[in-house]
């Protein structure tokens, strides 16, 4: 899911180079999405992890 964010990110600044900003708001949005949601998952599964070593023996 990181690397959709990371394309995502480079259409919107290769568009907002090229002078199409309606098509670079867009990217960056679904870019900012993306990350979000990456970074949630991402802290779901750090917690879970904890949880999971603690119950070792």
């Amino acid at each position: 899911m990181l690397r959709w964010t990371i394309i995502f990110l480079i259409i919107a600044l290769v568009a907002g180079a090229f002078g199409f900003f309606g098509i670079a708001a867009g990217a960056a949005t679904i870019a900012k999405v993306l990350f979000f949601i990456f970074i949630v998952l991402f802290l779901i599964s750090l917690i879970a992890g904890r949880r999971r070593s603690a119950d070792l023996p």
